[in-house]
């Protein structure tokens, strides 16, 4: 919300005068045409929905701007009586209608932006059977009504209406019609419904011109926030950019009202409102809905920004990520409602923290270089320390014609990455869920594949056995089908680590600083270089014995790791149970999360590589002996 609300007392007349004013000036050009009375009945309907005004406004508190409110509902109320011009009268309407709201602010906006598809939904539930599905009032209760249901598909009226205007009618509904107050629905319900009657006169066919109008002016998106586009009507945008444009622009905006929002503070709310739901189904014993809900807290609302906050405040990210994670375990064991209660009231607050952090004044060149460094090296020394490896176990065992396997799997990784960037970026946004699986199951993956790589080279430690090897498998081993799964693996790594980065680098992209990214992004490339290096030179000096020992061992540690972070991952994707284990520390760059199902995905991952290390030494020295 943009302005600070009225008291619930002042903003129940605020609001209904508002919703007179903004008839008056709609209705009155079917009352008086040519200074003549066209309609009698719209006549008196203007001169009692203009005095009504202002006897609202004659009600509320008063203020410095009280008396000059009451001089132009007074002067409006003359124009009427005197067959005004329909352009003077819907002027002064207006200006009035504007000036009261901001005399005596009232919410003006949704607290999360409308859903096109839910307000379509109630519409055929609840509007359809008088208002017609197709918004032309001909619905199958409007035969005799008096007066008859609004057709929403009138070009000329839409124009003047505001999707605000709608919501005042459902709130409080229009006396003396058919159309009965919505008020016993959530205000999101009505914010979902009058944005989707808005939509009728401005067909589907008019959004890709909209959308391709809203991306390529910058200056009307910098001007179009969600209080201003629920405020304003169609009209009122025309005069700014012709009419043509202006019903393109309404007809996109109208049914993607998300994309003047920005994203943190749209998916921080989103946040906010799934916490709440969850709470509230809690505490009707719907233990399911509200699992549902504190899940796409996360997934939609919190882990679209967690990027952005890892960079600024890592620490901070772990305390929100921890307390969902606590907060879907309550729910899943049971616990008491005012429990549940305390642990979202908690987390809103950490939200609260979150924004600030997140704020894009708060975005600097400094800020930007670090988190871009920090990212692509913790990211990137993964993925590196696999491939390196691989190269260097290839050229220990001189087969370097299976080397462009490996080196064309880390490549196609990085082109099937900036595809992935240019769809997240340009095409559709990938959800939450989506990115925590590709995440976890490819974690999952690779920390299986390094599970068997480690024990295997733990057991070629022994330079006898590495001998014996070379003599009676090496040359056929590693044919085209192990030549592909080496580009597999090389390619799942490091695909892994470069959608987790571009992940990070979209969200701090845009804060601007591209400089400083850009630099942060180069500064990592140069020490991962050094790293690779240092690595391929040194394995060239060291003893056939020892790399496959300190090759094996890197494995094994990389296997733990992965798993950890595998199993993390699908937890907030909501594919397992979350228990969180109080006393643990959370050790990112181990894989370390405290939980019961990581810490234990680990520990069978540990015994594994401890039983295959150990069959490998009875193995060696039943091999010794004989």
């Amino acid at each position: 919300m943009l302005v600070s609300p009225a008291s619930a007392q002042t903003a129940a007349p605020v609001q209904a005068a508002w919703r007179l004013l903004d008839y008056v000036a709609v209705d009155y050009p079917e009352a008086v045409k040519g200074g003549q009375i066209a309609s009698p009945t719209e006549f008196a309907e203007m001169t009692e929905f203009s005095a009504s005004a202002r006897e609202r406004i004659s009600g509320l508190a008063s203020s410095s701007s009280k008396a000059d409110l009451m001089r132009r509902a007074t002067a409006l109320e003359r124009l009427i009586a005197a067959k005004a011009p329909a352009d003077a009268v819907g002027t002064a309407a207006r200006t009035l209608a504007a000036d009261l709201i901001a005399a005596y602010p009232v919410p003006l906006a949704p607290a999360v932006a409308p859903d096109f598809a839910r307000g379509q939904a109630l519409f055929n539930q609840t509007c359809a059977s008088c208002h017609g599905m197709t918004g032309d009032g001909k619905g199958p209760k409007s035969v005799g009504l008096d007066p008859p249901p609004i057709a929403f598909i009138d070009k000329a009226r839409a124009r003047e209406r505001s999707t605000f205007a709608f919501y005042q009618v459902l709130e409080q509904g229009i006396d003396g019609t058919s159309m009965v107050s919505f008020a016993d629905r959530p205000p999101q319900d009505r914010w979902d419904l009058a944005l989707y009657a808005g939509t009728f006169a401005f067909p589907a066919s008019k959004v890709a011109e909209g959308e391709r109008i809203w991306k390529s002016d910058a200056a009307l998106r910098s001007r179009i926030n969600m209080e201003k586009l629920v405020g304003m009507t169609p009209a009122a945008l025309a005069t700014d950019i012709g009419e043509a444009r202006a019903d393109a622009v309404i007809a996109y905006l109208r049914r993607n009202p998300s994309v003047v929002v920005p994203q943190v503070a749209g998916t921080l709310m989103l946040a906010r409102t799934r916490l709440n739901e969850a709470v509230t189904a809690y505490a009707k014993g719907d233990r399911k809905g509200a699992t549902n809900f504190a899940l796409f807290a996360y997934l939609d609302g919190f882990e679209p920004v967690e990027p952005m906050l890892s960079a600024r405040d890592n620490a901070l990210m772990v305390r929100i990520e921890g307390a969902m994670g606590a907060l879907r375990a309550a729910i899943a064991k049971g616990a008491p409602p005012t429990t549940v209660r305390e642990q979202a009231r908690a987390l809103d607050a950490l939200f609260g923290e979150a924004e600030t952090v997140i704020a894009p004044e708060q975005a600097s060149g400094a800020s930007s270089f670090f988190g871009a460094f920090t990212i692509l090296l913790r990211e990137g020394l993964e993925a590196l320390l696999i491939v390196v490896a691989m190269l260097a176990f290839l050229r220990k065992a001189e087969r370097r014609d299976v080397m462009p396997y490996v080196h064309g799997g880390w490549v196609a990784a990085l082109v099937a990455g900036a595809a992935t960037w240019a769809v997240a970026t340009y095409a559709v946004e990938i959800s939450g869920a989506s990115r925590e699986l590709t995440e976890g199951f490819g974690s999952v993956f690779a920390a299986l594949v390094l599970l068997w790589v480690g024990i295997w080279m733990h057991g070629k430690s022994n330079a006898d056995a590495w001998q014996r090897y070379i003599r009676e498998k090496l040359t056929t081993a590693l044919n085209a089908r192990s030549a592909w799964f080496l580009f597999g693996l090389s390619f799942i790594v490091v695909y892994r680590e470069v959608f987790e980065t571009i992940l990070f680098y979209a969200a701090i992209w845009t804060q601007g600083n591209g400089g400083a990214v850009l630099a942060g992004a180069g500064s990592a490339i140069a020490i991962l270089a050094v790293i690779a290096w240092v690595m391929m030179r040194y394995s060239r000096t060291l003893p056939i014995g020892k790399f496959f020992a300190y090759s094996s061992a890197l494995m094994a540690l990389l296997a733990v790791v992965l798993i950890g972070k595998g199993v993390s991952a699908l937890q907030e994707a909501g594919y397992l149970p979350v228990n969180p284990l109080g006393g643990f520390p959370r050790i990112e760059i181990l894989g370390l999360y405290p939980t019961t199902e990581g810490i234990a995905a680990q520990a069978v991952m540990i015994a594994l590589l401890a039983l295959g290390f150990g069959l490998n030494r009875r193995t060696a020295n039943k091999g010794a002996k004989a």
